[in-house]
């Protein structure tokens, strides 16, 4: 179980990376500043798909790290 832990870090890690990178540049937090002109509009399809991929994966890596100060 303790080689299981870093490894499966490292490849969702590589995973969060790739989907943060594959995302929009304009959805980032310079909205939160004014930055953003499409405040209101909402993400479809694919790219949908990838902001819940990329939520999803970020709390398992900080459920995998909390875990692996545990074990």
């Amino acid at each position: 179980m303790t080689s299981i832990l870093p490894i499966s870090q490292v490849l969702l890690s590589v995973l969060l990376i790739a989907l943060v990178l594959l995302q929009p540049r304009g959805s980032g937090l310079g909205s939160a500043f004014g930055g953003d002109t499409m405040v209101f509009a909402q993400k479809r399809g694919i790219q949908q798909k990838i902001h819940w991929l990329t939520i999803f994966s970020g709390f398992s890596f900080i459920g995998l790290a909390l875990l692996s100060l545990v074990v």
